[in-house]
């Protein structure tokens, strides 16, 4: 079996860093970056990755900085993970400086050749983490994904972030996440259903940040997927393409499908999810979104709508799309609101379905339980 690699850079990933010259060269300049330590011990203990540490380290054994000045703490770090559980089976270490431009120094592949033999190598399966935009440039090169540990110092530029976007994996500061990113992977797919009436895509980040791109033709229909990803904090992306010259109804029926699908596929075995969810009032609307992602459809409808459209979506439609999530999604929703504006209601149980699935689909990274006496959802 091929074997996955971690590959791990050094300075504002294993020890933090601070300006004004980021050089990790006295005691009173060491510390371990929070989280650190008990995540690695957790992947060396619990994930089979081959570690490699990788850094540039310019101009080390020169007047300007000795060997004496890296190898104290370079030793303190090893023995402190080592007593964790966590040893590295390769140490690079380029020790050129960026004017020179050696294939050795990252970006550059040069020390690491050796392991970009996919024969070998997971590499589809393997991840660079590091702080700094040549850490994902090297990702770039190797052939691997990035994890980066985004620093207050060092940000990348938004051009940047558009170059290496298909590259990273993960941005974040935390090291509990990077274990449970690499423990359970980020629950992220795209879907595609085609019928003679629609053809909707989306593009679903379960673990995202709220991030959308939402074009179905319907104004409001838009609004309320927005606040599904917004208050849910998933990134999704649709584009629904249908029949609008004869109704609403394909495009809104078939997206809640599509959607629910999309759940379905990103959620996968359902390990370690909370599974139940539930939530919300918004003004004079007081709505209630239970939701249950067991694999059965489900659902209990009790809301009602004085206008025939809110913007541009019938109020009858509101029913059918959540009808139709359940359906795709095989869950169970039980959805009640009361209110007096229709605007707030109808919004409302969006808001709180977003809670809900919020809720529902939260995982623990240290804990594969299956909510479930069967066995199986």
């Amino acid at each position: 079996m091929m074997k996955r690699v971690l590959f791990i850079d050094r300075d504002g990933v294993i020890f933090s860093e601070q300006p004004p010259d980021y050089q990790l060269d006295a005691i009173e300049k060491i510390h371990f970056m929070p989280g650190v330590i008990g995540a690695l011990s957790l992947i060396a203990e619990k994930l089979d990755f081959y570690k490699v540490l990788i850094t540039n380290q310019d101009g080390m054994g020169t007047d300007i900085f000795p060997d004496a000045t890296f190898w104290p703490y370079q030793d303190l770090m090893i023995r402190t993970l080592q007593g964790e559980g966590f040893v590295f089976d390769e140490i690079h270490i380029d020790r050129t400086f960026e004017k020179e431009n050696k294939p050795t120094r990252k970006p550059g592949t040069g020390l690491l050749t050796h392991l970009m033999d996919r024969k070998r190598y997971d590499l589809d399966n393997s991840f660079m983490i590091g702080d700094r935009w040549t850490d994902v440039q090297l990702a770039m090169n190797l052939g691997v994904k990035a994890i980066l540990i985004k620093s207050p110092y060092l940000p990348l530029t938004a051009e940047q972030e558009e170059k290496y976007k298909d590259t990273i994996a993960l941005a974040t500061t935390d090291w509990t996440e990077i274990y449970a990113f690499l423990k359970n992977g980020l629950r992220k797919i795209h879907h595609r259903r085609d019928t003679n009436e629609t053809q909707i895509s989306i593009t679903l980040n379960a673990d995202g940040s709220g991030q959308t791109d939402i074009h179905t033709g319907i104004g409001f229909f838009d609004h309320m997927l927005d606040q599904i990803a917004r208050h849910g904090k998933l990134d999704l992306s649709i584009t629904s393409k249908g029949d609008l010259h004869i109704d609403e109804h394909h495009t809104i029926e078939d997206t809640g499908i599509s959607l629910g699908e999309a759940f379905a596929k990103a959620i996968g075995d359902k390990k370690g999810m909370e599974r139940y969810g539930f939530a919300l009032p918004m003004d004079d609307a007081d709505a209630k979104v239970l939701i249950d992602f067991g694999g059965r459809p489900w659902i209990v409808w009790n809301a009602s709508f004085a206008r025939e459209k809110i913007g541009e979506m019938p109020t009858e439609m509101f029913f059918h799309f959540f009808k139709s999530f359940s359906d795709g999604a095989k869950c169970n929703l039980n959805i009640e609101c009361k209110g007096d504006n229709e605007h707030h209601k109808i919004e409302a149980i969006f808001k709180a379905f977003a809670k809900a699935i919020r809720m529902a689909i939260k995982r623990d990274p240290f804990d594969n339980y299956l909510p479930s006496t069967k066995g199986v959802l």
